[in-house]
């Protein structure tokens, strides 16, 4: 499409370039913008053009543009709406989607710019703006309908506007009434005293009094005998009449229209398609209460101006219905525009639009203007926080048919991919202890095993009185909780539950059941060693891939294989893993272009594999839908700029966050609804209503209101206090109206803002982290830093006398994953050698004490109660100190020599690295840089030994391997 600067309007230049709203009013044809603090105040006599301008998770911006007609507007000035709206669209890159909105009957969406809703005053521009709030209160008389928004019109003051399947609101000088219609519901009620709200503040200046009348209700309550004194006294209400806003919509099939010079020219076809549209033209698609623009990429400002003319035209003619007119750019179709074909393709090239796009900014940018915010910005990446506290209580079970076996701590991170388990999490919430309680659904389990263990799980909530959250999870798609719960997961081929060793045997096929002593190849992946993952895969050399480490062996064989593109904390996981899986065995590491034969071969040969790493689904912008679930039908409901107030607490609603999705169901939700939450979660995620491409397996979460989880609640700006109230969702908020808009104090505390994932905030003090850390039972042994499987695992396989000199330290644990704490982020290297050596004349500890952090095991000893033997361990203590500090400064002289003199072991650079055609022999493989002389160890590494030995373990790793010496 061709853009001059005479087709962008002086006022649109700069729009759009951050999120938020923008409005123009439409004075003598032109647009003029509105000034924020009137935003919301529309005159009845105007047009306007309304531009919401979103940013995406990707950094890019969406458009949506609005334009609004008052019903005394002339029809000149909605024209010059129109047309301003398409020249907007053409200044923003052409991809914006365009709305017609008529007073009386806006989209959702454009109302839930303006919450709690728009109340149109008199007047307009061309009558100099008549200011009806600057006279004397005018007793007014609104109907409201809608659930999510609300629909208010204003309707005459006198009985017969009222009736029983609506919501009135009457405004008196001194009282504002709520007349609640007995076949209005609950929901509806509670939605209507937002606009009680909205009134109060905006024309008492938050001083009236407020009452609900209850229709039906006996005269006898004074504050009903005043509400009906307005109308003259009591009398039966007339039945309802249909008005022109509520006419049924129109079924009639839709057609679609070409336009061509102006004209509308009706398509012949029996089913529509989108091979129907050409790009080079515009296309009507009238759906009777919905009208569709399409317009082609190809097409002209000036052709799409023509089509928005014949769209007005068209609906202009319809005087019982009034028509949304919608208008689209192709490429940038919505999801009610495609659900209206027969067929749509999935994939839509959209290149031509970003070009278009650069285009414009770079012709505007030559014009002198700001043009930041038409360009796509910069995609933020973040890593995914857990929001959920680390510190909790983990029980798992493996499912086995109909009953369920509770796993050792020693085998809680053990899960076969054959079988299904159910695993109950428990830890510290705001004033309770919260519970996360779901399934793990292994790729290749039974259908009964999995049948059984959802149906377990859901039993094991209603037990907790619908207390717990619920989750299911497929292999594969885990979110960032489950890893950070677990800490450690191990997943093995081949299952131990009787289904997945009938359906074996039952097919005939081969049992792949992991064996320690065959051959198994095992993926590492993570971000750290409270989230590390080790994924037996296939053990062919196409299942390895450059980007990840891998763990190789056949029995006694153990081979570390790490990828070209693989990081220094890939290896370090490695490294912990190996003790998991293999921690009595040497391994022989093997770098990618480096492999031995042997290697080779028990993979079966050399062949092709991937470099790329694998991606997860990506978390995106969330729609919250309200669902109706009836006789195994879903129907949802989309809730636009959603808050926490949109969740009803007689409702259930889907948070559609893509990557994972959740259910929450109201307090006051039927038992048999309430029991079918994870069902229809299912039922969400098979018809992918967005059509974005929903997986089947993605995690479904269900949330019990009064009980929602951090990683819930932060999708809202939340508020502890309303979830925790009583009564429905009306009364509840006729509480917080009557409450000055705010609910009661007497509410639970809020939760402490805590550091999930490494932001700062505050974090508990380090005597509660301890004591919360440090609790332990004979069943369960909880060490900061490690989950009790971890420990469990550890204590199982470790042997103080093994290998285990590359391996990483224990991490101590932190409250709340990557969270930096003053204590954790400083080394100790002297205290690290002092342990070292101590062990070394002490008797070697049992495998439980060796995974508990030094500085644990120390508070542990001081603490025994027997005074004799804490004198003897200081005693001891200090000799071991002695000795070291001697032994060190001994040391220290050493070095200085070793530095100085020659005929030391010291080898050439080119003997040591790892690639060298004349390795040296008989060295400490994991130290070659020891043996540099200190010219060449300053060469290599651009400094001395002592200031190479002060960095961290892993910073030494890298800089080792960038010069081949590891």
């Amino acid at each position: 499409m061709a853009v001059s600067m005479r087709d962008v309007d002086p006022a649109f230049q700069g729009a759009g370039q951050k999120a938020g709203l923008e409005v123009w009013r439409i004075e003598n044809f032109n647009p003029v913008p509105v000034p924020k603090s009137s935003f919301g105040k529309f005159f009845t006599g105007d047009s306007y053009v309304i531009l919401k301008t979103t940013s995406s998770k990707s950094g890019a911006l969406r458009h949506d543009i609005h334009y609004w007609l008052g019903k005394d507007t002339s029809q000149d000035e909605a024209g010059a709406a129109a047309i301003k709206t398409v020249e907007l669209d053409a200044a923003l890159g052409g991809r914006a989607v365009q709305y017609r909105e008529v007073q009386g009957h806006e989209t959702e969406k454009f109302l839930s710019y303006f919450k709690p809703c728009i109340i149109p005053l008199e007047g307009g521009v061309a009558s100099g703006f008549k200011h009806p709030e600057a006279e004397k209160h005018k007793t007014r008389l609104f109907v409201c309908r809608g659930k999510h928004v609300v629909h208010v019109k204003e309707v005459p003051f006198a009985r017969s506007s009222l009736n029983h399947d609506d919501i009135f609101v009457l405004d008196t000088e001194s009282k504002i009434f709520q007349f609640n219609g007995s076949n209005s519901s609950i929901q509806e009620r509670a939605k209507a005293l937002e606009v009680v709200q909205y009134i109060k503040d905006t024309y008492h200046e938050g001083k009236c009094e407020v009452a609900a009348i209850e229709d039906g209700k006996l005269m006898a309550d004074p504050e009903t005998g005043e509400f009906w004194g307005f109308f003259g006294g009591f009398a039966p209400l007339p039945r309802k009449t249909v008005g022109e806003d509520e006419k049924p919509a129109d079924s009639r099939p839709p057609k679609l229209l070409c336009v061509e010079k102006g004209q509308a020219e009706l398509v012949e076809t029996d089913s529509l398609k989108r091979e129907l549209l050409d790009t080079n033209k515009c296309y009507i698609l009238d759906c009777g209460l919905e009208v569709f623009v399409w317009m082609g990429r190809n097409t002209s400002l000036d052709e799409r101006k023509s089509a928005s003319g014949v769209a007005d035209d068209l609906v202009s003619g319809t005087d019982k219905l009034k028509p949304q007119i919608i208008r689209i750019i192709e490429g940038f179709e919505t999801v009610m525009f495609r659900s209206k074909f027969d067929s749509w393709p999935q994939i839509t090239d959209v290149t031509v639009s970003e070009d278009g796009r650069g285009k414009v900014a770079a012709l505007l940018k030559r014009q002198g203007v700001n043009v930041q915010g038409l360009l796509k910005a910069d995609t933020v990446k973040e890593e995914p926080q857990p929001y959920i506290d680390c510190t909790g209580h983990l029980q798992v079970w493996r499912v086995n048919g109909q009953e369920k076996i509770l796993l050792q701590a020693s085998d809680q991170s053990k899960f076969y991919s054959g079988d299904c388990y159910i695993f109950q999490y428990t830890y510290p919430g705001e004033d309770k202890e919260d519970c996360l309680i779901g399934t793990w659904i292994g790729k290749n389990s039974v259908e009964e095993d999995r049948a059984s263990a959802n149906s377990l799980a859901s039993k094991m909530v209603e037990s907790m009185k619908f207390l717990a959250s619920q989750a299911r999870i497929y292999e594969g798609n885990e979110p960032i909780q489950f890893h950070t719960i677990l800490q450690t997961l191990i997943v093995l081929k081949g299952g131990l539950s009787d289904g997945y060793k009938t359906h074996v045997a039952e097919k005939e096929i081969q049992d792949e059941t992991y064996k320690e002593d065959g051959v198994a190849l095992f993926r590492i992946q993570g971000s750290g060693p409270d989230n590390m993952q080790a994924i037996q895969v296939d053990s062919v050399a196409s299942s390895l891939n450059s980007s990840y480490c891998y763990i190789l062996h056949n029995g006694p064989a153990v081979f570390t294989w790490s990828g070209s593109a693989t990081t220094a904390t890939d290896q370090e996981l490695v490294e912990r893993m190996l003790d998991l899986i293999k921690p009595n065995l040497q391994s022989k590491p093997q770098r990618e272009g480096t492999e031995s034969e042997q290697f080779w071969e028990l993979l079966g040969g050399k062949s092709e594999y991937p470099s790329q790493k694998i991606t997860r689904e990506a978390e995106s912008d969330p729609h919250l839908f309200s669902c109706n679930f009836s006789k195994g039908n879903l129907k949802v409901t989309e809730v636009y700029n959603f808050s926490q107030d949109d969740l009803m607490t007689e409702d259930i609603f889907i948070l559609d966050c893509h990557s994972e999705i959740f259910v929450w169901v109201g307090q006051q939700v039927d038992p048999k609804s309430r029991m079918q939450a994870l069902t229809i979660g299912e039922k969400f995620l098979e018809h992918d209503f967005l059509l974005e491409k929903l997986s089947h397996v993605a995690p479904v979460y269900v949330i019990n209101e009064g009980s929602e989880p951090p990683f819930f609640t932060r999708f809202f700006k939340w508020d502890s206090g309303k979830s925790a109230m009583l009564g429905n969702s009306f009364q509840r908020k006729l509480t917080i109206v009557k409450n000055g808009g705010a609910p009661p104090l007497d509410k639970p505390k809020r939760r402490t803002p805590a550091s999930y994932g490494g932001r700062s905030s505050s974090v508990p003090d380090k005597t509660q982290r301890s004591s919360r850390s440090m609790s332990v039972s004979p069943d369960r042994v909880r060490v900061r830093g490690r989950s009790p499987a971890f420990n469990a695992l550890a204590a199982n396989f470790e042997n103080p006398n093994a290998r285990n000199l590359s391996t990483p330290p224990p991490v101590v644990r932190k409250l709340y994953p990557k969270s930096v704490t003053p204590d954790s982020a400083k080394a100790a290297p002297k205290s690290a050698a002092i342990a070292a050596l101590s062990s070394s004349f002490e008797q070697p500890p049992s495998a439980r004490e060796s995974m508990i952090p030094r500085s644990v095991k120390v508070s542990l000893s001081t603490n025994k109660s027997n005074p004799e033997a804490n004198d003897k361990d200081k005693e001891k203590e200090n000799s071991v100190t002695n000795k070291v500090e001697s032994l060190s400064i001994k040391e220290d002289a050493k070095e200085d020599e070793a530095e100085d003199e020659e005929g030391l072991l010291i080898y050439p650079y080119e003997r040591l690295k790892i690639t060298s055609t004349d390795p040296v022999t008989d060295i400490d493989v994991t130290k070659r840089e020891t043996y540099l002389s200190s010219a060449e160890f300053k060469e290599k590494f651009g400094m001395t030994k002592d200031a190479f030995y002060k960095l961290p373990k892993w910073k030494q790793n890298k800089l080792k391997m960038a010069v081949q010496l590891f």
